[in-house]
């Protein structure tokens, strides 16, 4: 585009046109704009010379747009949306609000909970934000599965992760805080063969049949392996869902946090099997990045990261992130 046609696209001319067609004439516009009609046809003839298209058809009396003049309306109407939206965007970054805030949530986390939270975000109204509107920022979630929800925030792709081994300390620029604990169960189908096999299952028997497992997500990180043996027969997943669905089919044998398969247990889909060896809690934290310097020459976190942290430090959010009944299931 040359750089005539780019001066005349002035939010002024997008404008004008955008009244024009409200109107539907161009005495109207003008009386609107505060303006003569024939300054106004004026700006219209050199915005028509500029780009070197009609842009409404004279044969009428009405402001009646040509094909070239519906285009521009529709795309400057977009423009001007926009360009609101970049001015309150800006003007939120003033006050503290980000832009984008970056999360990445363990598979095992509740993506009911999490969208709730979400709610909650958008439905904020912070004082001093004169458009009375939400914080408007704009919020991206990732899945990650054990390793790869640290790596990403140890990598910067994400300002806070949920569900990362607790740990996982010793990071430079990296806050950590228990999250909570996961208790994980062995299910399997009923027509599974190990459903008939008396408990506690030891090893021997797990061994001898295949296991369901979600690969980690993680690539530059260390894959950790969980509840797996050597030499085993594994059907490696990528998502818990898609585990969940295997274990019914009984396409193998799994471990799977309790909330997620409790639906699952009741109603006869699965069946939980007690094994021989020592299965603990799992421990399971939440992080966020933070200036590896002194407290006190620490810059401020942004309002969004902060009301999410505050979030977290309630016991009942915390319990609902790991420990609310399966939000994976049909």
């Amino acid at each position: 585009m040359s750089l005539d046609r780019r001066l005349a696209l002035t939010p002024d001319a997008l404008t004008m046109m955008d009244t024009i067609a409200r109107a539907g004439s161009f005495a109207a516009a003008a009386r609107e704009l505060g303006k003569v009609p024939s300054a106004l046809t004026y700006s219209v003839r050199q915005l028509e010379d500029a780009l070197d298209v009609l842009l409404f058809d004279r044969s009428s009396r009405q402001a009646r747009l040509t094909a070239a003049g519906t285009e521009l309306l529709n795309e400057g109407r977009r423009l001007l949306a926009e360009m609101d939206a970049v001015a309150n965007r800006v003007h939120r970054v003033s006050t503290g609000w980000e832009t984008q805030l970056s999360i990445a949530a363990d598979a095992v986390v509740s993506r009911r909970t999490l969208f709730e939270l979400c709610e909650s975000f958008y439905a904020l109204r912070p004082k001093g934000l004169a458009d009375g509107s939400g914080p408007g920022t704009r919020l991206r979630l990732r899945t990650e599965v054990l390793s790869g929800t640290l790596e990403a925030l140890l990598l910067g792709q994400v300002d806070l992760a949920i569900g990362i081994p607790q740990d996982a300390t010793g990071h430079p620029g990296i806050e950590t805080r228990l999250l909570g604990e996961v208790r994980f169960v062995l299910v399997v189908a009923p027509h599974h063969p190990l459903a008939a096999i008396a408990e506690p299952l030891d090893d021997a028997d797990l061994f001898a049949h295949r296991s369901v497992a979600v690969a980690d997500s993680a690539q530059r990180l260390a894959p950790l392996t969980v509840n797996l043996m050597p030499g085993q027969d594994v059907l490696t997943v990528t998502t818990m869902q898609a585990k969940l669905e295997a274990l019914r089919m009984g396409l193998g044998a799994g471990f799977l946090p309790e909330p997620m398969v409790r639906a699952d247990i009741d109603a006869g889909r699965l069946i939980a099997k007690a094994v021989r060896r020592e299965r603990r809690l799992t421990s399971i934290g939440y992080g966020w990045r933070s200036v590896a310097v002194p407290q006190e020459r620490r810059a401020p976190h942004g309002l969004a990261l902060k009301w999410w942290l505050e979030q977290l430090e309630s016991p009942a959010t915390r319990r609902a992130l790991l420990c609310r009944p399966a939000d994976h299931a049909d």
